[in-house]
């Protein structure tokens, strides 16, 4: 049978999307640019995310680079042909606008909904605080990670401190951000920055073989589990508790929950239906 396939309008050529076995595919592809965000890429991979995060025929998210990179550091190319120009447009850029929708506290719509970031060479800057605020990252072996803010007298934006500290913590964040030392892949994986390392030409099958598992798995209890672990950073130990006890009884309530135990006695793959 052919496999289904349906292609999502974007607004732009800068960004493509799709759906492959509730999956969503999106790809940043200015390729020439190394996959940099713009004006143009950065406000359609919001809407992206967040269409994507509210349609129910979509179980994970996947978000990569075309080519050989995820994407750099926005600014700096800009800031290198036109000062004024990118005086300007860092003004109107400082804040959230690439990430909000994956970021915890700023979910837009979907965010209850697994995101897989892979990254098939580099991600710095903004880039990279868009793989980090994804729930798993796979890494190509030739992929690199740097905050590179330094680099060009800038402080750093789109969530990069907040991300960092919290997945790496407070001395290599500052170590991360002062230095904006080029990071190889498996020292990332050290650091706890990405969660696999496979070999280049495997990252892309290995990528979607991941997020078509999840999406293929129990819907609700996947976003309770993101609720619980993002809820987690911000609460102490009895809040969360009490929270996770809260989600566990609705999930215990689900047909999903119903389908597993009934697999798990049957010796078979639950047929999940997110319900």
């Amino acid at each position: 049978m052919a496999e289904d396939r349906i292609e999502v309008v974007t607004g732009t050529s800068e960004l493509l999307c799709e759906i492959r076995d509730r999956v969503a595919l999106i790809t940043l592809n200015r390729p020439e640019a190394r996959n940099a965000l713009s004006d143009r890429l950065t406000p359609a991979l919001r809407r992206m995310i967040k269409q994507c995060g509210d349609d129910p025929k979509v179980g994970a998210l996947l978000i990569t680079g075309a080519g050989n990179a995820f994407a750099p550091a926005a600014m700096s190319r800009a800031m290198g042909s036109n000062a004024t120009k990118a005086e300007i447009a860092l003004e109107q850029r400082v804040g959230r606008p690439a990430n909000e929708a994956t970021h915890p506290d700023r979910r837009a719509g979907g965010g209850e909904k697994p995101t897989i970031a892979a990254l098939p060479g580099p991600a710095a800057g903004a880039g990279l605080a868009l793989a980090l605020a994804c729930d798993i990252r796979i890494a190509a072996e030739s992929a690199i990670m740097a905050t590179g803010y330094a680099r060009i007298g800038l402080t750093g934006d789109y969530g990069i401190a907040w991300l960092l500290t919290r997945l790496a913590g407070t001395s290599r964040a500052r170590e991360l951000m002062f230095l904006s030392e080029r990071i190889d892949a498996r020292r990332c994986e050290t650091l706890g920055l990405v969660n696999r390392v496979v070999p280049d030409a495997e990252l892309r099958e290995t990528a979607f073989a991941l997020a078509k598992s999840l999406a293929e798995g129990p819907s609700i209890a996947l976003g309770y589990m993101k609720d619980n672990l993002d809820h987690a950073l911000t609460s102490d130990f009895l809040d969360s508790m009490d929270r996770e006890a809260e989600k566990m009884v609705r999930a215990a309530r689900t047909t999903d929950h119903k389908e597993a135990v009934r697999a798990f006695i049957d010796k078979r793959k639950p047929a999940f239906s997110g319900h």
